[in-house]
């Protein structure tokens, strides 16, 4: 195998084991075991397992931070507020599903991973996430600010969390939509699963800028 193929193989097999064992229990040994390499050649191409885990991170979420960022570029331009919420909702979630099916593993199994990462809170990977999406996160958070103003930072980035949390689950598992439709729903159908997703979280962001109207209210009264 070429060192092109190595490399290639054992960021495949380090997805793989990754999203379903976490980062802590998989060793480098492992890793190169599954893609039929030695610990050397880990080592040489990425230096160690953080190293490794940067490398899939970079591969997987720079096209789709670009792409994000490209999109709210142009929904910050339209002037009614709504449509333009509705439009930066879009430009945060279509991406993560174009190019769900790309590089190591595809784009279920990487949301695998982010998840059992996230949860795992492993420094080194709290770290590596942290410098992936962190940056894109606020200019997101900044543009769905404008849309809904007076709405407090508190609810704003709950509210973010959860609109990531329905992304992830979305990627990783669509058969369970499908399942729980009794086949009436495709959990697989990316334009419908985008489609729920902003009108779910559009309404979740709009009803922060109509909670903070009925509190004005309150005080008022």
């Amino acid at each position: 195998m070429s060192r092109g193929n190595v490399r290639e193989a054992l960021l495949a097999a380090a997805v793989k084991l990754f999203s379903s064992n976490g980062y802590n229990a998989v060793s480098l040994r492992a890793i190169a075991k599954a893609a039929d390499a030695n610990v050397g050649s880990l080592t040489y191409h990425f230096g160690s397992k953080a190293g490794l885990v940067r490398e899939i991170y970079k591969r997987h979420t720079e096209p789709m931070n670009n792409r994000r960022l490209e999109l709210l570029g142009e929904a910050r331009r339209i002037q009614d507020v709504d449509e333009r919420l509705m439009a930066v909702l879009r430009a945060y979630v279509l991406p993560a599903f174009s190019t769900s099916s790309d590089h190591d593993g595809g784009g279920a199994e990487f949301t695998r991973m982010r998840a059992v990462f996230s949860a795992e809170g492993n420094d080194d990977a709290r770290a590596i996430i942290a410098g992936a999406f962190d940056t894109t996160s606020r200019a997101f958070l900044e543009a769905i600010a404008e849309c809904v103003p007076g709405a407090d930072k508190e609810g704003l980035v709950w509210r973010s969390q959860f609109l990531l949390g329905a992304l992830y689950y979305a990627l990783a598992n669509p058969e369970r939509v499908t399942r729980l439709s009794d086949g009436e729903v495709d959990g697989y159908d990316r334009d419908r699963a985008v489609n729920q997703i902003v009108a779910a979280s559009f309404a979740s962001f709009r009803d922060l800028a109509n909670t903070d109207r009925l509190e004005r209210s309150k005080i008022a009264v």
